[in-house]
Parts: C-alpha cells; sequence; structure tokens
C-alpha cells in the first residue's frame, strides 16, 4: 500500500477529542501533508509559558516532532507509526505566544529507519528552532496493541 492509497488523517480527526494530544499541543490545522512534507500550524497559548513569557521547550519540541512524524506518515501512510529514537532540538530564539508554524521533512527513508528534519518559525518567518531526528517505523496495529498491554498492566498496578 503507498502512501496515496493508505487511508489518511484529516485535521478534524486531529482534534476531535476533547482533551487530545492534538488539543493540549494548540494543533490548528496543517497546511501541507503529501510526498514526505508536512507543514502543521499550532497556537502557542500562555498556559505553555514558563517564565518570562516563553513557551516551555517540551512544546517546541513535541511540535517539531509532530511534523517530522506527519513528513513520515504522509510518505508512508497511516499505518506505520513512527516511533523515536533520537531527537535534537536546536533553540535559535525565544517562542512566545501566538501562531507559529512546524514544517518537517523526511531526508531518507528506509524499510524501517528513517530521518526526518524539521523547523519551527513565527507566523513572520523567524526561525525560532530546528530538529532532526531518527526514527523507527512499526506498524500501527503493533503500536496500538502494546499500547493498550501497557495501559492494562498499569490498571493492574493501581496506577
Amino acid at each position: 500500500m503507498t502512501a496515496t492509497d493508505a487511508p489518511t488523517i484529516h485535521d478534524a480527526e486531529l482534534r476531535a477529542t476533547p482533551g487530545s494530544l492534538f488539543e493540549t499541543m494548540g494543533l490548528q490545522r496543517r497546511t501541507h501533508f503529501e510526498g514526505g512534507r508536512a507543514v502543521i500550524e499550532y497556537m502557542a497559548g500562555e498556559h505553555m509559558c514558563h517564565s518570562g513569557g516563553i513557551v516551555q521547550g517540551g512544546f517546541v519540541t513535541g511540535w517539531i516532532d509532530q511534523s517530522m512524524a506527519m513528513a513520515l506518515m504522509s510518505l508512508v501512510g497511516v499505518e506505520q507509526t513512527p516511533i523515536s529514537l533520537e531527537i535534537k532540538i536546536s533553540f535559535f530564539a525565544p517562542t512566545r505566544p501566538g501562531l507559529v508554524i512546524a514544517e518537517g521533512w523526511v531526508e531518507r527513508a528506509g524499510r524501517s529507519t528513517c530521518f526526518a528534519e524539521g523547523t519551527l518559525r513565527d507566523k513572520a518567518g523567524l526561525l525560532l528552532a530546528k530538529g532532526t531526528s531518527t526514527v523507527r517505523l512499526i506498524s500501527r496495529a503493533k503500536a496500538e496493541a502494546g499500547s493498550r498491554a501497557a495501559l492494562e498492566a498499569a490498571k493492574g498496578r493501581g496506577a
């Protein structure tokens, strides 16, 4: 199955569940999702900031990571789940509340290991951060089965 005939993820589905990861991250919309490239707009909220009104670096990392994952999914289809093996983020300027744009692209894709890069810019185009990632692709079914097993184990421990 190629990415072009694989099931796709639509913006409405990404935001459909209140309290979802996408809602927490401030996802607004995807402006590009094909050919190993993804562009996603996020709203950086004041609640994401630490001292000085600067967005906490975990959100910046998450936005870039998500854009790289979406870029991979646009290439291999949504039945493959990208699992980060390594992520490196370089921060160039403070990220402030407001619209930010994450762009991810695939540098090289093998059968199971891929390399991706991504950036985060403000709405004026200022480069805020850049990232690289080494990713392993696993089947979506395997990823979901592992998540279900972990949740059941946590319930059994009273977590």
